[in-house]
């Protein structure tokens, strides 16, 4: 029987570009939301400081192959890199992963995720209680040959020794499935492109966040599985859910939830059981530095508790085939999502991780 294995997100964010220093200002990166938040409650923990890796820049490859180090002592088996491709070659974010390319280290498993969604600026009005949209770059599907495009733009990932495979195909991730025009053509082409240049077929994932809903059309339109990722508001909603929101409103206070309470929420029977759902891990969450108090935060995400839940997954997953758990996220730290080290917890989640593990 293999070991389970678990892939984390990865978030290219931290280092400079054009584009981001147009809309947000000269050298705005991730940090800049996370350096500036502050506790909106008493008890509240921000802001989130960077421990051992510190406020560090993706354009340093010392920086890549520290953190692929850390990811191995966690027992982490694979980073899952999020790629954005906008239609017609337009790209944002690509340095790090095309640096992991090019360099051919860190000497770390990867696969992608095509994170296909416009990028938007949001406009408060003067109470902080509704919005408007700015697009900043928008997410388009120009047909065939841009599909095929696209492909060949990845071609040298796919290639790749490193590229992670499912079932002896390569493994793709499409994070808004069910928003991509006629996806069924587009996971036909690429896999026909794949047998043209030698490769296996692929092996396409849909993410979800309410797999319930959405996790029969996503496998319907012929993606072989789904991540579910139940970490949204309707995994924690009730009948007192419109109540909190527009309490947290009146009293500027974002919506709490504490971890130990949301944690068993984060997988239920069907990714314990169909072979076709992949769970996924999830350590902490605290939107804030983004959102402001405009949002749904989880407290009390201490590694202890976090360590309880990485024992149920891996306990289902073990069985499973394949045998694979998602984990959000190795580095979103704006979304108070990581695993990485801080001044809080220091390698709490990395040891909490690794410790389930080494128990197999």
């Amino acid at each position: 029987m293999s070991k389970p294995k678990v892939i984390a997100f990865y978030l290219p964010q931290y280092h400079p570009t054009p584009d981001n220093d147009r809309w947000w200002g000269k050298g705005f990166t991730e940090w800049t939301n996370v350096g500036k938040a502050k506790p909106l409650f008493r008890g509240h923990y921000q802001p989130k400081v960077p421990a051992d890796l510190g406020y560090y820049d993706l354009r340093l490859p010392e920086v890549r192959d520290a953190q692929a180090e850390l990811a191995r002592e966690a027992g982490i088996y694979g980073f899952c890199y999020y790629h954005y491709w906008f239609g017609k070659g337009k790209e944002e974010l690509e340095l790090p992963f095309n640096e992991v390319l090019r360099l051919g280290k860190p000497d770390f498993p990867f696969m992608l995720c095509w994170a296909n969604e416009s990028w938007h600026k949001k406009f408060w009005d003067k109470d902080g209680v509704g919005s408007s949209k700015q697009v900043l770059v928008e997410q388009t599907y120009p047909g065939e040959q841009d599909h095929i495009d696209h492909f060949y733009r990845l071609l040298p990932a796919f290639k790749d020794p490193r590229y992670i495979s499912i079932d002896g195909k390569l493994a793709f991730m499409i994070y808004k499935p069910l928003e991509f025009p006629e996806v069924d053509k587009f996971i036909s082409l690429w896999n026909s492109l794949a047998e043209k240049e030698g490769l296996t077929s692929f092996y396409f994932i849909g993410f979800s966040f309410d797999p319930d809903s959405e996790g029969k059309k996503i496998l319907d339109v012929g993606f072989d599985a789904v991540n579910s990722c139940r970490l949204n508001r309707n995994s924690i909603r009730n009948l007192g859910w419109a109540f909190r929101k527009a309490l947290s409103l009146l009293l500027k206070r974002p919506r709490t939830t504490k971890y130990k309470k949301y944690f068993p929420k984060f997988i239920t029977l069907k990714e314990k059981t169909d072979s076709q759902y992949i769970p996924t891990i999830i350590p902490n969450w605290d939107h804030t530095p983004r959102s402001g108090y405009n949002g749904d935060l989880i407290t009390d995400c201490e590694p202890k508790y976090f360590k309880d839940h990485c024992e149920e997954v891996i306990e289902a997953i073990k069985i499973k085939n394949p045998d694979i758990a998602f984990l959000k996220s190795w580095n979103e730290w704006g979304e108070g999502n990581y695993m990485e080290p801080d001044f809080k917890y220091g390698k709490g989640y990395i040891k909490a991780l690794r410790e389930v593990l080494e128990k197999l």
